[in-house]
């Protein structure tokens, strides 16, 4: 007598728990970031590219995912130790890094990486670029790129250029500047860009690889000459800046682009979730005039166009250093 409402609570149990099964993965994907603090780690020491736009954009992200971000600065091995140690952490989306445009340089100099860029990572997306200004102690004689070739040439070696240390992209600029222009540059590495500038201010370098931000205030100040934009565009920030390519060295463009990575098999839905929350901070606008003043051009991008991205950059960077003969031993 009882058997028809059996079979309707049986029925109903059964669906219950379908459709408990069919939630779990929402539920799950929906839960992150509430579990724990997020670490944003930046493979640099304070002060550079990778640690301004870091301590810019995780305020405004970690309002939009509910969550603190914890900036983390790893420097060691052109920036080699820190993003490996991301590369290594667990895959669910707490732990990512802040890469550089150095990543897609590393694998082809003369240095050992410990990861596979294209094989270790989830790309969640792209953040900014800025362009690297050529700089000079106010002293020099040349006033101009046309100037310093001229001189560069007539005194082989003589002229030293300071970067923050082997393998950067300031390194690269500088390598490439010389192979393309027919010079003799003598490169001097130090631990990080604010010894990079205070000594090329002080006298004790001739030249510099920089960003803007790092040297926009001297630049200002008569500190040090500003002589190009290491690219084809010019600055909106320096707009009266020639590019090289104005100075007639085309094809060059020694520009930063910075992204945000996970590790690989990180879940989609997770990558997507953070790719959501940069796109936002990004789009704030206190956030996007904070970076415009410091030299940067916010960027967002998908996740598979970054990975088309970098695809591109290794192919790149491989040529520009395989063509040029670069070797730099970490």
């Amino acid at each position: 007598m009882n058997s028809q409402p059996n079979r309707r609570l049986a029925i109903l149990m059964t669906a219950a728990s379908m459709a408990s099964l069919l939630a779990a993965p929402a539920l799950a994907q929906t839960a992150f970031p509430r579990q724990k603090p997020i670490t944003l780690v930046v493979p640099f020491a304070p002060g550079g590219g990778n640690d301004i736009l870091a301590r810019a954009i995780a305020p405004r992200m970690s309002q939009l995912l509910g969550q603190t971000i914890v900036v983390d600065n790893r420097p060691g091995a052109g920036g080699n130790l820190g993003t490996d140690l991301v590369a290594h952490a667990a895959p669910d989306g707490y732990t990512i890094v802040i890469a550089s445009s150095q990543v897609t340089m590393n694998p082809f100099l003369d240095m050992k990486v410990p990861f596979r860029i294209e094989k270790d990572f989830e790309p969640v997306g792209m953040l900014a670029s800025v362009p690297l200004l050529l700089v000079a102690n106010p002293q020099e004689p040349y006033k101009n790129l046309q100037e310093l070739i001229a001189y560069a040439r007539a005194n082989p070696g003589k002229l030293n250029y300071s970067s923050p240390g082997n393998g950067t992209p300031q390194h690269m600029a500088g390598e490439v500047f010389a192979k393309l222009t027919r010079t003799e540059l003598v490169h001097v590495p130090y631990k990080g860009t604010g010894p990079s500038v205070t000594d090329l201010i002080a006298g004790q370098v001739q030249l510099s690889f920089a960003t803007y931000a790092s040297v926009a205030q001297h630049v200002q100040a008569g500190k040090l000459r500003a002589l190009g934009v290491a690219g084809q565009k010019r600055s909106s920030l320096m707009p009266n800046l020639p590019t090289f390519g104005d100075a007639g060295i085309k094809g060059y463009d020694a520009s930063l682009w910075y992204s945000v990575l996970a590790p690989a098999k990180t879940p989609a839905a997770v990558v997507n979730k953070l790719n959501e929350a940069m796109a936002g901070a990004l789009s704030d606008p206190a956030v996007a005039k904070q970076l415009a003043q410091q030299g940067f051009e916010t960027q967002s991008s998908t996740p598979a166009e970054l990975r088309n991205y970098i695809a591109e950059e290794l192919k790149r960077w491989q040529r520009v250093i395989t063509d040029n003969n670069i070797k730099v031993s970490l």
